[in-house]
Order: C-alpha cells, then sequence, then structure tokens
C-alpha cells in the first residue's frame, strides 16, 4: 500500500516529482477552505504545506492516519506542534533550504542601509544630487549582534568573515559558538552590539521580544535587521526609538501586520500609525518576506523536504 500525500501548496516541481518516483502517492489541492480539506484529511499518510492555514487541534484530530507534515519551509509557528507530537505525527521543516539566501539577504540590507543605497537611488531618479547627505557608514570596526543561532544565525555569521567586525550572538541554548562568531548574555550583546540581526523562530518566548524595554537596554545607538518573524518586533516601540534616533536604522523583511500565511499584509482599511512612518522613513528598508525567498532556495528547500521524507518513509 502506497504512502498518499497531499500537497495544498504549490512548491517546486522537483518535490513532487520525486517523491512520485520513489513510489509515494500525490495528491494537491491549493484551493479548498481549510474546512474542506479537514473533510478528506483522513485519507492521507503526508501532508505539504507551506503556510496556507493553521494546522491545530481539530485539524490533527481529523487526520486520523497522518504519519508527518512536511513544511517546505524554516518556521513550523503555523502548526501545533505539541499535540502533533504527542499524536505520534512527524514535523519535518527546511530550514537548511534557504538558510544561504537569508543570510545573504540580511548582508544586503545592512551595506544598503549603511551607504543609504536605496534612498540615494530614489532621490537621483527625483532629480536630485545629494552627496553629503548620504554620506555612508563603514561596517568594518562595527560589533554585529546576532540573536538566535541556528541555521539562519550560523549562515549570516559566515558571510560576515569578509568583514573586520566583531560577530557577536546569544541563544537560549547553550555552547554552541564556533569561529565564526562568540556567544555572549543577552545583556553583554546589548552592551557591545552596533547592530541587531534577528534570526528567531516565533515562539511565546520570543513574540514582542523587541520591545521598548529590550530596546533601551541597549548601549549604544544601533541597527536593526529582522528578517524572521515580523511578531518578534514591537513596530510602535521600533518608531519611538528611531525617533530618539536610538535606532539608527531598520532592514524590515517581516512585518508584525503580516498574516500567517505570509502572502499577504493586514487587510484593514486603516494603516496603523507606527507603519506610516516606516513607509515614510528615509533610514528604513521593507521587503516583502522574501529573505530566503530565492530561485535557489525555492529548489533547495523542495529538494531538502524530499531527502527527508524518503529518509524515513520510502
Amino acid at each position: 500500500m502506497s504512502t498518499k500525500i497531499l500537497h495544498i501548496d504549490s512548491n517546486n516541481p522537483i518535490l513532487w516529482q520525486q517523491l512520485e518516483e520513489a513510489g509515494f502517492e500525490n495528491h494537491a489541492d491549493f484551493k479548498s477552505s481549510k474546512e474542506e480539506i479537514e473533510a478528506k484529511i483522513h485519507e492521507y499518510n503526508g501532508i505539504v504545506i507551506r503556510s496556507r492555514f493553521k494546522i491545530d487541534k481539530t485539524f490533527l484530530d481529523k487526520g486520523t492516519n497522518l504519519q508527518f507534515i512536511a513544511r517546505v519551509g524554516a518556521g513550523l509557528e503555523s502548526i501545533d506542534c505539541d499535540y502533533a507530537e504527542a499524536k505520534g505525527i512527524h514535523l519535518i521543516a527546511a530550514p537548511e533550504g534557504n538558510r544561504n539566501a537569508v543570510a545573504e539577504h540580511s548582508l544586503g540590507v545592512i551595506l544598503s542601509l549603511f551607504n543609504n543605497l536605496n534612498q540615494a537611488d530614489a532621490e537621483i531618479r527625483a532629480g536630485h544630487w545629494n552627496r553629503e547627505s548620504n554620506r555612508g557608514h563603514e561596517l568594518d570596526g562595527k560589533t554585529v549582534g546576532i540573536i538566535g543561532y541556528g541555521n539562519m544565525g550560523k549562515a549570516f555569521a559566515k558571510k560576515l568573515r569578509g568583514f573586520d567586525v566583531a560577530v557577536l550572538f546569544h541563544d537560549i541554548l547553550e555552547n554552541i559558538g564556533d569561529e565564526n562568531a562568540k556567544q555572549v548574555s543577552l545583556a553583554e550583546l546589548q552592551k557591545r552590539a552596533d547592530v541587531l540581526s534577528l534570526h528567531l523562530p516565533w515562539t511565546p518566548e520570543t513574540d514582542k521580544m523587541v520591545n521598548a524595554d529590550f530596546i533601551n537596554a541597549f548601549a549604544k545607538p544601533f541597527w536593526v535587521i529582522n528578517t524572521s518573524r515580523g511578531k518578534n518586533i514591537v513596530t510602535a516601540d521600533l518608531v519611538e526609538a528611531m525617533k530618539s534616533k536610538k535606532i539608527l536604522g531598520a532592514g524590515l523583511d517581516v512585518l508584525e501586520y503580516e498574516k500567517l500565511s505570509f502572502e499577504t499584509l493586514f487587510q484593514d482599511k486603516n494603516t496603523p500609525e507606527a507603519f506610516q512612518y516606516l513607509l515614510l522613513a528615509k533610514n528604513v528598508l521593507l521587503t516583502p518576506h522574501i529573505a530566503g525567498w530565492t530561485f535557489e532556495s525555492h529548489e533547495r528547500l523542495a529538494q531538502v523536504i524530499v531527502d527527508k521524507i524518503k529518509a524515513v518513509y520510502a
């Protein structure tokens, strides 16, 4: 009897093709509602997702034959992981697949902010040739603080080896430092960092972590890069810190207002005041959750998922 897999999001074709070649039975449903998927999920042994909707207790209870859930991405916050694991369902993610993309994006954001690249480009297009107001900063000699030293944080630290910078990191796990970064307490990171780069999952512990108290604990004005999850930062507190120049600039690939699917921003009629500030600020760089969204990572993510499924179930 073949293992039946339901794909509820589109992914790179190699995922479907290689699973089929390995003897799995693939089915796709990219349009049905969560309730409609729940009505038939008992027919499947595995499900492949991105972030279309939350896999909650109701869904998991209906998946009576589910053996695994594979998310083509790094985080598993759209799944009730504790409940799934209690039911013996294997959870599969692919942080290895887009870690290089996230690292390169993070580096690009820092260099763009330091050198006013986006601002200068926009000004020239508008007919303005402003040199002094676009005088930049050099990364060499700075201290970069990374919070979260998993796949993404480690990949970013490796990219920084070509610069004359001190790289520190803080993580809940102990003794995971390497040749690319030194592990320190949060207090030491806040004392020394010129740049803060977040590489965290979204959990109850990291939700709204970067708030006014967290920001004010930094000894120096600093830049913020967030390629992790938008809800790790309180946007209103970030904006207040930018107004007071405690935060010198921000590169935000993720926003507090994103929907769970990551495919859309907020759908409210009124734009939050803090977001209006970000839209107008010259020292802010905004991107639509694309740090790990490269052509190469699209294929690599799929390959990692295929390999992990085959390793256990083929």
